[in-house]
Order: C-alpha cells, then structure tokens, then sequence
C-alpha cells in the first residue's frame, strides 16, 4: 500500500501563500494613498472642464442672442446644452453665470 505523503505534490505551501499575501497587501498599503489623494485633483480638473464648456456655450449663446444668457438654465431652454445637464462640478460646487462669465459659487 503507498502512503498517500509519498506522492509528489505540486502546488504550494501554506508559507509561499502567507508570503505572496504579503506582498499583496505591502503593494496596497502603498498605492490606496496615492490613488485616493489624487482624487481631489481629478475633481477640480473636471470642474475646469466643465467650467470651459459651459463658457464655451455662453460664447455661443452671446453670438447668436447678441446678449449674455440671465442664467445657465437659458442654455437649456435654448438647446445649448442637453436638458439632462446639472449645473455643478464633480466636486460638487454648483455653477452660476455673472457678466457672462462661469463660475463655481
């Protein structure tokens, strides 16, 4: 009878495992700092974008109006920007229009 010990596993040990888990969780404890710092950035970058498009449409608005919309929500009574559209940046500031120009409140 052959004694089941003696056969010749391939695989791996509980260690090797323990030791691969370990540099796993090394890896992430060091880059969830950076990700989640750079989040904030990535916010206010998408607010400037958001910021330059809607200036954008104000432009556009003016050109063919000859007058700077009251509020942004003329731009959606007149087509320039979709109707779905939300005034407010990825960060959460909401948008508003003063002299014809976007700004964050």
């Amino acid at each position: 009878m052959r004694n089941i010990f003696d056969q010749n596993e391939n695989g791996f040990t509980l260690i090797e495992m323990m030791i691969v888990l370990l540099v796993i969780t090394i890896i992430l404890l060091v880059a969830l700092p950076n990700v989640t710092k750079q989040s904030s950035s990535i916010n206010e970058k998408g607010c400037e974008a958001v910021v330059q498009m809607l200036q954008g449409q104000v432009q556009a608005y003016y050109m063919d109006k000859k007058a700077y919309p009251d509020t942004l929500d003329a731009l959606k009574e007149e087509d320039y920007v979709n109707e779905d559209f939300k005034f407010v940046c990825p960060n959460g500031n909401a948008l508003l229009i003063e002299n014809g120009n976007v700004k964050q409140e």
